[in-house]
């Protein structure tokens, strides 16, 4: 082994010995970005992926250097890659209002930091600097400008592929064009990430946003986290004091409202809380303690009232059903799925399909000791939340087995997948606030 490495080092060096510093001028893929970026879309927003950092970093500078302006490159490193993001799309964001014209970035290149949690949509021009072998980023990265919100009648994402002898050597582009193929379930039906392809079947939009934290759960247009997210940054817009406001109020923290009940909606109290692993859940009970529901989209909008609702006398059973709140919460999570959770959740699910998986593909080439050690996690550690997310979207969009493994190694080798720390605890949801729904009768 010693030896071989020490042969490619050789190798490398006789290399650079031979072709010398390497000339950003010569650079013809480089070339080819430059005027993409200022040809062919000179005015429009466009977001520029690469797998790696160092690749971030060049194009930044050499772009830069050829007088690309309102440019920014954001890796893992950037201090704030957020902030970037909202510079870049700041209406998406409802940042519009808080963004100086000077500052609000046309072009941004990024790794894979931003191809998940990002609201993107100010732009509908994606360029994939350098093909990832894991297809599900292909399609996340197109998914941050795809998504609820977007203006554009069409989405256009440039992929850059090897040059033709190294693409005769490695067959890069035949081996994605066939990964994608396979992956055509998760893909939306309009998106294509090569020219000339002429497939044109009905498949599932991978960003369709369908709600819940439920899986299965269709109760809505949107994810819980983005319809959360959406009813908050609609909050703090209205009236920025509540920004702070929010942030330093305690834990435990609880209010009334008058409510008019109904069958679907009694009496009762709505709590929130958050697990030791980071997640969190609502819970709605009703005066005898029981839940009513457990889609976690209409508990969160039974919450819903004007900045102008008048607050109401605490109940005198409020902290006893909120505490039968978060029971039901505790029971819910470990019901039938154990050590799991719930059979219908993203953990459970993923463990059980993925298990099976790997027994079927028992000792042939695609058996990986990757996928075990994944499997090992899943059982061993909470989720982390951005995986629930991710995951249950797979789950939802009907991708096979292949694929979620592929998905489920590629999180766990960026530590994206589960929370493995010496802090994560088994231990009942901490209460985060309650909200007690009372008719006219409870008024003082």
């Amino acid at each position: 082994m010693a030896s071989e490495l020490q042969s490619d080092s050789n190798a490398l060096l006789d290399l650079l010995r031979t072709y010398g510093a390497w000339n950003p001028e010569h650079d013809a893929k480089l070339g080819a970005l430059h005027a993409l970026v200022t040809k062919t879309y000179p005015d429009r927003k466009v977001l520029v992926f690469s797998q790696f950092a160092d690749t971030v970093l060049y194009l930044e500078k050499q772009l830069k250097n050829r007088g690309v302006q309102y440019l920014a490159g954001v890796t893992g490193n950037s201090t704030d890659p957020t902030e970037l993001a909202w510079q870049f799309s700041p209406s998406s964001n409802q940042r519009s209002s808080q963004t100086i014209p000077e500052q609000e970035l046309r072009v941004l290149v990024a790794t894979d930091v931003l191809s998940e949690g990002q609201n993107l949509q100010d732009c509908s021009i994606v360029v994939n600097y350098d093909l990832p072998w894991a297809i599900i980023r292909l399609i996340q990265r197109a998914g941050r400008v795809d998504r609820i919100g977007q203006k554009a009648e069409e989405i256009l994402c440039h992929s850059f592929l090897p040059a033709d002898g190294v693409e005769r050597i490695i067959n890069l582009r035949t081996r994605v064009r066939t990964r994608l193929h396979e992956n055509a379930e998760v893909v939306g039906a309009d998106e294509a990430f090569f020219e000339g392809e002429s497939d044109n079947q009905t498949i599932i939009n991978l960003y369709h946003e369908r709600a819940g934290i439920l899986d299965g759960d269709t109760d809505g247009e949107v994810d819980l986290a983005s319809h959360a997210y959406q009813i908050w940054r609609n909050a703090i817009s209205s009236d920025p004091s509540l920004e702070k406001a929010v942030a330093d109020l305690p834990n435990v923290v609880f209010s009334s409202r008058r409510h008019t009940p109904t069958v679907q909606r009694p009496e009762g109290v709505l709590v929130f809380t958050r697990a030791a692993d980071g997640n969190d859940a609502l819970a709605y009970v009703d005066r005898g303690g029981r839940s009513i529901t457990e889609s976690q989209l209409e508990i969160l909008s039974a919450a819903e009232c004007g900045p102008d609702t008048p607050a109401q006398p605490r109940h005198e059973d409020h902290h006893r059903l909120a505490g039968e709140g978060v029971k039901h919460i505790v029971k819910e999570a470990k019901r039938v799925g154990g050590q799991l959770g719930r059979p219908s959740g993203a953990r459970f699910r993923t463990y059980n399909r993925l298990k099976q998986y790997a027994e079927a593909i028992k000792g042939q080439l695609f058996d990986l000791g990757e996928l075990h050690n994944a499997l090992d996690d899943i059982y061993r550690y909470p989720l982390r939340a951005a995986a629930v997310d991710t995951l249950n979207r797979q789950l939802r969009s009907g991708a096979d087995d292949a694929q979620l493994a592929d998905l489920v190694m590629s999180l766990r080798e960026e530590d994206r997948l589960c929370l493995t720390g010496d802090d994560v605890e088994s231990e009942e949801p901490q209460i985060i606030c309650s909200l007690g729904l009372l008719g006219s009768d409870d008024e003082s």
